[in-house]
């Protein structure tokens, strides 16, 4: 490629201007302000739809998510929205500060010490932002 731009920025430039020429309001919206759209589900539809009603032998929720967790740590950590969203669903299905953070602290082992702080500091960014530890 001869271009010296990033094709990803240009991508994202073109991307934009779109959003702009759709509606001005959208100039200022970050995806941290989409990730704030996404409302955590409460902990018994969770549970209906990933946990145990469907399957009454299976992982209940906490722990499908848990595991989630811990593969979106293994990715390198490079999912930030799904982290964060993975961890106020796992607090709301009931996991601990401590669980949220023993399920990234393993991937370390097998994903590396840069995958997993960042993971820590993505989870730590909603943990820190009043959820409570349902210990």
């Amino acid at each position: 490629m001869s271009d010296p731009q990033n094709p990803f920025e240009a991508m994202m430039a073109m991307s934009q201007e779109w959003a702009k020429a759709v509606n001005p309001a959208l100039e200022s919206f970050t995806p941290k302000g989409f990730e704030a759209l996404w409302p955590t589900m409460p902990k018994d539809m969770m549970e209906t739809v990933m946990g145990k009603g469907l399957n009454p032998e299976g992982l209940d929720a906490k722990t499908k998510l848990l595991l989630t967790l811990g593969a979106l740590t293994m990715l390198g950590a490079q999912a930030e929205a799904q982290i964060r969203l993975t961890v106020r669903h796992a607090i709301e299905a009931g996991a601990t500060h401590q669980e949220i953070a023993e399920s990234i602290a393993m991937m370390g082992v097998f994903g590396g010490i840069p995958a997993m702080t960042k993971a820590m500091e993505l989870a730590s960014s909603v943990m820190d932002t009043g959820a409570e530890d349902k210990a």
